[in-house]
């Protein structure tokens, strides 16, 4: 906070720095090195989970090929999704509204807001994914690849629900805007 002086300048107070989170070392993942989770339309290439960062965020890139529908409706109570496109472009429904995300674009969804993604229609998409504060996605990441190669069953995922904040929800709009592109 400013405020005058009796001598008729500016005074200053002491800078707070606001600290959510506890301190966590720097991060530094190597593409090269970082695990990867794959399934047949995608690779997510995961770079920072919450027990790196102390809970402060979560973060992974997601190629998906042309045509991968990525998540379908769902939404998060404590964390915000942040989705940053890298490369090609993105449909994403947002609450009851699609639009597309093109290279350079950045969209952030509050918690407890349905959203669903997919690569455009004819197009691929490169994306980094942050949620901030940090949600254990990384072993959600690789349940999913679990599921998708028959290792594990899908009801995991509806059982995980509360563990990984992902709450799926119907979505006529985001079901009718994948039927019309198929």
């Amino acid at each position: 906070m400013i405020k005058d002086t009796p001598e008729g300048g500016r005074d200053a107070a002491p800078f707070a720095p606001f600290a959510p989170f506890a301190p966590f070392a720097p991060v530094l993942t190597r593409g090269a090195e970082a695990e990867t989770c794959a399934d047949p339309s995608a690779v997510m290439t995961l770079l920072a989970d919450s027990g790196t960062t102390a809970g402060g965020f979560t973060s992974y890139r997601s190629t998906f090929a042309e045509g991968a529908v990525g998540a379908p409706a769902h939404f998060h109570t404590r964390a915000s999704e942040l989705f940053f496109v890298i490369g090609g472009s993105l449909r994403v429904l947002v609450d009851q509204e699609i639009t597309v995300l093109e290279t350079g674009d950045f969209l952030a969804v509050p918690p407890h807001t349905p959203h669903a993604f997919a690569a455009a229609p004819g197009c691929e998409a490169d994306v980094l994914f942050v949620f901030t504060p940090g949600m254990d996605r990384f072993d959600y990441l690789r349940l999913l690849g679990r599921v998708l190669r028959g290792e594990a069953d899908a009801r995991e995922i509806a059982e995980s629900a509360e563990r990984f904040d992902n709450h799926y929800v119907d979505s006529p709009v985001w079901r009718a805007a994948l039927e019309g592109s198929a």
